[in-house]
């Protein structure tokens, strides 16, 4: 059996340039309630994000059986639709993870998928086929992988390094039989990389109810080879205080695949730490960066302009357009968690 990497594929950065965005229209299920309005008003909001970044490049969403007519009316021309049948709308982790070839063929990672570890939110019945139909439409070469993984729970920098947590790969929910040398190994062969530089958990609301298990899209995140942003909570009174001092001093200690030390950039986390729910995993490290953008999530919060402001010196040349994310992570995620870029190919 060959491999991407065997097939000379590889993940490339999310800031190579695109061909487009795949994104996927919520559907009625735990998270997304009919009775009360709430999946009415995702819908708005996913439309929203959709049609933002529809302003920098093309948009493709993928809808349940039927329902393409009531996400045309809200979303943009810039948005093509699709059908097929769905049970959520994470695009970032139900969807493929894109590979590119030298002789400009495009490749896609069809991960084992089963609901974050069949946390009990999601039937990943009709998700867990989304990846496939997706890589289908788009015109990859299809790679499936048998280990358990989201988009959400790597981060590459396209140069042979990726970031990833130990609670998601290694969850006994996920992959109960591999070990952390296995799940490196997969990740060599699907991914093209060198080095998985592995954090010991993530952000502490992640863990509840609608979690992922802690997967890193809200913890850290490569901008170039060797510069990394992190997630920092600066109030003592919030779990991930602790939890966000560990990671980066660990980050500080390490080296990435070609022997570089990791210049290390901390991006405050919101000044809000609570909500009804409890302690809050807002991160602006959930951000999406498009052709010439970076959608960043924005909390109506003090903080939101001091992310603003390093990223766009991080992110030189890019728009920085702010896009309220507070309902978006009270389904349990970000923006980055409902995109997925299509790279464009090498030639």
């Amino acid at each position: 059996m060959t491999t991407p990497r065997l097939d000379g594929f590889h993940m490339p950065p999310e800031w190579a340039p695109h061909t487009r965005t795949w994104m996927e229209f919520p559907s009625a299920n735990f998270t997304f309630t009919v009775d009360d309005g709430w999946l009415e008003h995702c819908r708005g909001v996913w439309a929203s994000v959709a049609n933002t970044i529809g302003r920098f490049e093309p948009v493709s969403m993928v809808c349940n059986l039927g329902e393409a007519e009531i996400a045309r009316a809200l979303v943009s021309e810039n948005v093509t639709l699709y059908e097929t049948p769905t049970g959520d709308a994470w695009c970032r982790d139900s969807g493929p993870t894109f590979l590119v070839h030298p002789d400009g063929r495009l490749g896609a990672v069809h991960w084992t998928f089963n609901g974050w570890g069949d946390r009990g939110f999601s039937d990943p019945t009709d998700e867990q086929h989304v990846g496939g139909f997706i890589a289908g439409l788009a015109g990859a070469e299809i790679f499936r992988s048998a280990m358990v993984n989201e988009g959400g729970g790597i981060h590459v920098d396209g140069d042979g390094t990726v970031l990833v947590t130990e609670t998601v790969q290694l969850d006994t929910n996920r992959n109960p039989d591999w070990n952390g040398e296995q799940v490196d190994l997969e990740l060599k062969s699907y991914l093209g990389i060198e080095k998985a530089i592995w954090l010991p958990r993530g952000l502490s609301r992640d863990y509840g109810t609608y979690g992922t298990n802690g997967h890193v899209d809200i913890c850290a995140c490569f901008v170039e080879p060797g510069l990394v942003l992190a997630h920092s909570q600066l109030d003592p009174a919030h779990p991930d205080f602790e939890v966000t001092r560990e990671y980066i001093a660990m980050l500080r200690a390490t080296t990435d695949a070609k022997g570089r030390p990791l210049n290390v950039v901390e991006v405050p986390a919101p000044t809000v730490i609570d909500d009804d729910e409890g302690f809050v995993d807002w991160s602006y490290l959930n951000h999406y960066v498009c052709n010439g953008a970076v959608i960043l999530c924005s909390f109506d919060d003090a903080n939101d302009d001091v992310a603003a402001d390093i990223l766009s010196r991080v992110y030189s040349g890019r728009e920085i357009v702010l896009h309220d994310a507070r309902d978006i992570f009270a389904c349990g995620g970000g923006i980055h968690c409902i995109t997925q870029q299509e790279p464009a190919p090498l030639r």
